[in-house]
């Protein structure tokens, strides 16, 4: 292939990579609202650790691969029928109606959390580390308000063994500056109550230069701010059986707006099941099990519905949650639904 144009299109790609989507997506948001919001952190009653897991476009060569930790706790001492998860009482099904009809506002209380992200694209692997503050403040009888940030380190790192050139020193992508760290910081705004939520966030607000060639030269991948906008209710379809529908929208430019549209049915908050649709990428089938009050799992399968579902199978997603010092002994998240 001639020379300038295989550095073309390895200079195309780098530029999709660097100025699309930077961070990674998730088809269970919805089980872990705190990957995407740092105003979540700490709002239920007990600390929650998560592992993650997705494997993206299955059977495509260099698909997105990503794998993730967080945990967050609630620090305070008002956690007695006026805590966020607001169960009048042990074992109660959160998720039922007489849950909400017992609902009360969290008493005001801050959060601390953390996470490790790794993302894996072709030859590109980021790698972000970050904590997370946030406070939260009942505001009315049965509404909760919290404002969160994050801070962190973001790494980009270029595997030069994946990438074939006639000249492996060419300038374009090689000075010798195969790794990057750069600084990380988002903030969010969080209102919730016993059966809605409402949620708006921005992830990572410093704008920064990415390039692995000769700066003077070739600087064009730029990192853009990613915006989050996100709502969902709770509907009764009976005493133990709840449906709770959501949006998310998000913008990241110079892409369109894009959105979700997702939809969970919990029984008896022991299983759920649920559908989500992401506009002009996938379809997607979900399923969690409360094992204990102490281990859930969730699992989903997206159906590819873009152009390269010729050349995927799919995209496959793991979740383990453990609830750890779980004080009402709930058996599944209470205000991540």
């Amino acid at each position: 292939m001639n020379k300038k144009i295989l550095l073309s299109l390895i200079a195309v790609m780098f530029n999709m990579v660097l100025m699309a989507q930077q961070k990674p997506q998730y088809t269970q948001y919805i089980f872990n609202q705190y990957l995407l919001n740092p105003a979540v952190t700490g709002i239920e009653n007990y600390t929650d650790f998560k592992a993650g897991y997705r494997s993206q476009w299955t059977g495509l060569e260099g698909a997105p691969v990503t794998s993730y930790l967080s945990v967050n706790a609630p620090i305070g001492q008002n956690f007695i029928y006026g805590d966020a998860t607001s169960m009048a009482g042990p074992s109660q099904n959160p998720m039922s109606r007489q849950a909400n009809r017992d609902y009360i506002s969290a008493e005001p209380h801050h959060g601390l959390g953390g996470m490790v992200v790794t993302d894996r694209s072709g030859p590109i692997t980021q790698t972000t580390l970050s904590g997370t503050y946030a406070y939260h403040l009942g505001i009315s009888g049965k509404l909760n308000l919290s404002v969160g940030v994050s801070a962190g380190v973001n790494r980009i790192a270029l595997d030069l063994s994946q990438v074939r050139l006639q000249d492996p020193n060419d300038a374009a992508i090689y000075s010798g500056n195969t790794s990057q760290w750069r600084p990380d910081l988002g903030v969010g705004v969080w209102a919730y109550s016993g059966n809605f939520y409402a949620g708006a966030s921005v992830q990572q607000l410093i704008k920064q230069t990415i390039t692995f060639g000769d700066r003077s030269k070739y600087n064009q991948g730029k990192t853009v701010p990613h915006y989050f906008l996100t709502g969902g209710v709770k509907l009764y379809l009976g005493e133990d059986v709840t449906m709770m529908p959501s949006l998310l929208f998000k913008l990241v430019e110079p892409t369109p707006l894009n959105y979700d549209v997702n939809c969970k049915i919990a029984f008896s908050n022991k299983f759920w099941v649920g559908a989500a649709y992401r506009h002009n990428d996938s379809k997607s089938a979900m399923m969690g099990v409360n094992i204990s009050s102490v281990i859930n799992l969730g699992y989903s399968y997206d159906f590819t519905s873009s152009n390269l579902r010729t050349v995927s199978n799919g995209t496959h997603e793991f979740v383990l949650g453990i609830l750890l010092n779980n004080r009402y002994d709930a058996s599944g998240p209470v205000r991540v639904w």
